[in-house]
């Protein structure tokens, strides 16, 4: 099959093998699997990784639930603050048609929740955002019990579990010790959910983990359920913290980019610009030691160092590559998630060989 660059292609080989490798430190530790699909927005392989015994998946926002549900998967955790009376009302709809687990971090949302499910007659399960150190949604930890209280009181609500996202943070500071960081913060989940737990509200879940701790996070009892997301395909930031055994030659999802310049000697240009690969995880972003905008395969000599909308330029520490104007590079990006919802379809490789597409259905939802 003939591709156009840049285009995103998966080496379906290495899919399989990373989905194996967490199926397997799951069933190790008796905790189940719940990826999240943010990171491909693909149907098919939301359905993959359910074959690879997922109990369910995650996925970011409610038109992303929509697509995949409409695509015949029904066991589906909204990890976003469910707010609105509008997104309120479209997810009590799919709640009707598939088991649909929200999310809230305080007690005036879940209120606008109650009063929506008790009019609609029905009872709607949700999970209580913890803040565990990353300063973005979720109830602050000391609060949580009190919060937990208030929320489960409330009609036409399930207070389902608690869940949180930490990344690599211990004791409030980033750290690469990824073991260190997973132990803690599934320590100090579950301590949490015994201490509410102890109010009489009967907790079923405490979901954790994301692809740098989540294998760490499983290990400890009382977990029951990590969200891991990039593992499916790795990318440069799991590299270089070395999360869940990542190395390069476990990358599944590279950039294919063709030299469109290469008449000044220092400098070689492709076809991929921040149209192409995700920006947000810059060279020099602590903690990932990144030293480009992604890592060309087989050329350590080469640095993408700068990104225009439809350029990318690569310094050589070289004069002498033999590289030209026509050939095809392959890039890790930096950050895979962002950067596969700059793609309408990925391409899908096994031996070398380009053999089929999947369309990106969830592409641009972020409703």
């Amino acid at each position: 099959m003939r591709v156009e660059t840049p285009c995103l292609v998966l080496d379906m080989e290495k899919v399989h093998q990373n989905l194996q490798r967490m199926a397997d430190i799951c069933k190790r530790n008796h905790c189940a699997l719940r990826p999240h699909t943010k990171t491909h927005k693909i149907p098919q392989l939301a359905k993959l990784q359910l074959e690879y015994g997922a109990a369910g998946i995650t996925v970011a926002k409610l038109s992303e639930a929509e697509v995949m549900a409409a695509h015949g998967i029904t066991d589906i955790f909204m990890a976003y603050p469910l707010v609105g009376e509008s997104r309120i009302r479209r997810a009590l709809e799919l709640a009707k048609k598939i088991r649909l687990i929200c999310a809230t971090d305080c007690y005036e949302s879940a209120e606008a929740i109650s009063r929506a499910c008790v009019a609609e007659g029905m009872t709607l399960e949700l999970r209580l955002e913890v803040d565990t150190g990353m300063r973005r949604t979720g109830i602050p930890y000391d609060r949580a019990p009190e919060e937990a209280d208030a929320v489960a009181a409330l009609p036409g609500i399930c207070l389902q579990g608690i869940f949180t996202f930490r990344g690599m943070i211990y004791d409030g500071k980033t750290d690469l010790d990824l073991r260190k960081c997973g132990l803690q913060e599934g320590e100090i989940m579950v301590a949490l959910a015994e201490k509410i737990r102890a109010g009489g509200i009967p907790l079923q879940d405490v979901s954790v983990g994301s692809t740098p701790t989540g294998e760490f996070c499983a290990e400890v009892p009382g977990v029951t359920e990590i969200r891991p997301g990039t593992y499916i395909f790795q990318d440069m930031m799991q590299v270089n913290t070395h999360a869940c055994e990542s190395t390069v030659d476990s990358v599944a999802a590279t950039v294919w980019t063709q030299v469109v310049s290469h008449c000044k000697p220092e400098v070689i240009v492709v076809d991929s610009g921040c149209k192409s690969l995700s920006t947000d995880a810059a060279p020099g972003k602590f903690p990932y030691s990144l030293q480009s905008y992604g890592s060309v395969v087989g050329h350590p000599e080469l640095c993408l160092t700068r990104l225009s909308e439809e350029h990318g330029m690569l310094d050589l520490d070289q004069p002498d590559s033999s590289i030209r104007t026509g050939d095809i590079l392959k890039i890790i990006p930096n950050h895979i998630c962002p950067t596969v919802n700059l793609y309408d379809y990925v391409y899908l490789m096994r031996d070398q060989e380009i053999y089929g597409k999947y369309e990106v259905a969830a592409r641009g939802r972020n409703t």
